[in-house]
């Protein structure tokens, strides 16, 4: 999974990138100037499961957090301007957005905060982004059917079709998440990578004052009313203190985060508004050998969940060992959770649950 940071000028978008990181980014490349860093995604069945089975390998599930390059800029007036050129390489690759708004007094900007229109300001840019690769699209099209003579009907046409229809969404200014699209449909439009397609977190960057207000403070009120009609997640942070946090030995970290009266830090909160965002959840597969996690849709079927760790285990899947691991913890061994009976098998229809802990029976 990849989620990409993108926010205005002094917005506290590399702060954050640097909380979630602790600064162990790297170039992201192929033209693009932003920086990707990757997490390992916090997870005390994980870190259970490594202290029981003490395997040879150890594999977490990960996320990378990519600091969006070529941010919105913003004039010393508050005016946004466009994005640079160079934004789209990498933000295109995400499978979500982390809009960071800014909501405390700036030198750098006279202008007061204000978050609505933070938050709109870049959903319109990442809405024109699409429009204009809609439009460079049917222009091609209509070329090339200019060109031909026959009067079946080829694949341009229904391209040229669907592609009309999101052209009249952007036209309204709505974002195409909002579109109920079959599954013909997103097959032609898979390749574009259309931004407003891609579900949207918004971070809220307060100062360290208001941390006690969170939520509550009354300069939000207006994007968390918008936000609410649109179902999107707001998360209510200081990244500046994020970023102190991210820097302190992991033993001190969680009575600084007391003593500030945040509750858990902005890494967890963000992965869990992800993994919610994206519909995906997590299984393990344990022994001596490795502990690992997988990242599934929500909901996958024991079949598919096999071929995540092999196409071999898809192919001669016979059926899945599966154990909660709320009942390997509570049964303190493998053994002893196989002694109570907690053990059970699957077919490859079953449903995987967040947690659920497989093992394969296959033949090939």
């Amino acid at each position: 999974m990849k989620v990409g940071l993108i926010g205005l000028s002094n917005s506290g978008k590399t702060s954050l990138f640097y909380a979630l990181t602790r600064g162990e980014g790297s170039p992201l490349g192929g033209g693009s100037s932003a920086t990707i860093g990757v997490v390992p995604v916090p997870d005390h069945r994980y870190d259970f499961a490594i202290n029981l089975f003490h395997p040879k390998k150890r594999t977490p599930a990960t996320i990378e957090v990519l600091d969006g390059a070529a941010q919105v800029g913003q004039s010393t007036t508050g005016q946004s301007q466009k994005f640079g050129s160079d934004f789209f390489v990498g933000i295109r690759s995400v499978d979500a957005i982390v809009q960071v708004v800014r909501a405390y007094e700036s030198v750098s900007i006279p202008e007061p905060p204000n978050p609505l229109r933070e938050a709109n300001a870049i959903s319109e840019e990442l809405l024109l982004a699409d429009l204009q690769v809609i439009e460079n699209r049917l222009e091609r099209i209509k070329k090339q059917l200019a060109t031909r003579k026959q009067t079946t009907i080829v694949p341009e046409v229904l391209e040229q079709e669907v592609l009309l229809r999101l052209k009249d969404t952007l036209d309204e200014f709505k974002p195409l998440r909002l579109l109920e699209l079959n599954e013909d449909e997103k097959r032609i439009i898979k390749n574009f990578d259309f931004l407003t397609l891609k579900p949207v977190i918004i971070v809220v960057n307060i100062s360290e004052k208001d941390i006690d207000q969170g939520e509550n403070l009354p300069l939000l009120k207006p994007l968390l009313e918008q936000a609410a009609i649109d179902q999107t997640q707001v998360i209510v942070l200081a990244a500046s203190v994020e970023q102190e946090v991210a820097s302190l030995p992991e033993e001190d970290q969680k009575d600084y985060l007391e003593a500030l009266g945040i509750k858990e830090p902005a890494r967890d909160r963000l992965i869990r508004a992800a993994y919610k965002a994206l519909g995906v959840s997590s299984f393990f597969t344990v022994g001596e050998d490795e502990v690992r996690v997988w990242t599934i849709p929500t909901g996958a079927s024991a079949l598919i969940s096999a071929g995540r760790i092999h196409s071999d285990l898809a192919r001669g899947f016979i059926r899945a060992e599966v154990l909660a691991f709320d009942d390997l913890i509570a049964a303190g061994t493998w053994e002893a959770a196989k002694a109570a009976n907690k053990l059970r098998l699957e077919g490859k229809e079953y449903s995987v649950k967040d947690g659920d802990i497989l093992n394969i029976r296959f033949k090939v």
